[in-house]
């Protein structure tokens, strides 16, 4: 069974205290800094401007440094914008998706930084999806494998976020949501031993290309929900004249997307297939939650080039798995995605990373682009 890789002291949302304690340089008198009184935030990309709004209402301003359709990982800070984060009452962004950013708030001398990565759990590489013992196909997260140990799911677990003077207090977080699906048959593997050798151990290749951790966590509701009570704290500790708004409008939220949790649970646990082929690897926190698995084309970096030893372990999973769907996404080339398909013999759809809501977006907000994310995985895998 493969073993899950957290780094370790990472999760917890309520870490989102940021040093609760430590946040004195927020302001003296202890309300919202700008000067119609709102609080000022400056978000790294969408999914945080989202939590951000959502949670702060009309108590604050959110600006957010990539603007809509911009491809996020590209992403350049400019002059502009390098002064007004030190303007900011707070910054929110996620560490390792955008490397521009991690070094302009490094640099910022911003009253309070919050850093989504400390406020939830993340796997090096990438999260591996369980798999059931003897079968060789991943048992849904939660079921007991023969071995008597849980397939999926995490423990409470601790760490910590920083404020700018670098202080810190331990939270708990903690997941609450169980699985318990029925296995499903082996799969029917039509890929010869060199091409398995090509695509990894298991003849699944995840396609990672880097050594740093998964920074995908929003897009599986459950770690989003820890961000979001983790933020709700630090915002209420920032402004706390505002603290019983902030703390309202964040259990409204999570139960949103607890609410979206239950619906991607119910909908994708009966399917044909567990696989599923993306551009590339921004949804294997969301395949690992719900027992599926991703195959993606290009790994952890969007922009990177597949091999023809990599296309050729695609089209032989397709195959096998009886996939017949090739993802791509609306910020980022369809021409790989597209080639591939044609050349298997497959359709081609959308699901969408959430990285931004623009006018080809399948709704308004997270909440609905996601529920069309479902949509477009229930069809994709069978769903009965």
């Amino acid at each position: 069974m493969n073993v899950r890789r957290l780094i370790p002291g990472t999760a917890v949302a309520a870490t989102a205290l940021l040093g609760l304690g430590a946040l004195s340089g927020c302001s003296s008198s202890g309300a919202a800094g700008g000067s119609d009184g709102k609080l000022d935030i400056m978000a790294s990309f969408y999914p945080m401007q989202y939590l951000a709004e959502e949670i702060g209402g009309g108590h604050v301003e959110v600006t957010t440094l990539t603007e809509p359709g911009q491809e996020p990982h590209d992403l350049e800070i400019s002059a502009r914008q390098t002064a007004a984060m030190e303007e900011s009452d707070l910054v929110l962004y996620l560490k390792g998706l955008q490397p521009a950013v991690d070094e302009a708030v490094q640099q910022s001398e911003a009253r309070t930084k919050v850093d989504a990565t400390t406020l939830t759990s993340l796997e090096k590489d990438g999260p591996e999806p369980e798999r059931s013992a003897g079968s060789g196909e991943p048992s849904k997260s939660g079921e007991p494998s023969k071995s008597g140990e849980p397939a999926g799911g995490h423990a409470d677990e601790h760490g910590h976020a920083e404020d700018e003077h670098g202080h810190a207090e331990e939270g708990h977080a903690e997941d609450g949501h169980g699985h318990g699906e029925e296995e499903k048959p082996a799969r029917e593997d039509g890929a010869d031993k060199a091409t398995e050798e090509e695509a990894g151990h298991d003849g699944h290749d995840h396609g990672h290309s880097h050594d740093g951790p998964d920074p995908h966590i929003w897009l599986d509701p459950v770690r989003y929900a820890e961000v979001a009570k983790g933020l709700g704290k630090a915002m209420a500790k920032a402004d706390p004249d505002h603290a019983a708004d902030y703390g309202r409008n964040t259990d409204a939220l999570v139960k949103r997307l607890d609410a979206l949790h239950t619906k991607f649970e119910n909908g994708l646990r009966d399917t044909r297939t567990d696989v599923f082929i993306t551009t590339h690897s921004a949804f294997g926190y969301l395949a690992d939650r719900y027992g599926l698995i991703e195959e993606s084309i290009t790994g952890l970096d969007p922009e990177s080039e597949p091999s023809g030893a990599r296309i050729k372990a695609l089209q032989q999973t397709a195959k096998a798995d009886k996939v017949d769907t090739v993802f791509y996404e609306t910020l980022v080339s369809d021409r790989t995605a597209k080639t591939l398909a044609n050349d298997a013999g497959l359709r081609t759809d959308v699901l969408d990373p959430v990285e931004g809501i623009t006018d080809k977006s399948k709704g308004d907000d997270y909440v609905q682009v996601m529920e069309a994310n479902l949509t477009a995985l229930r069809t994709a895998l069978g769903a009965k």
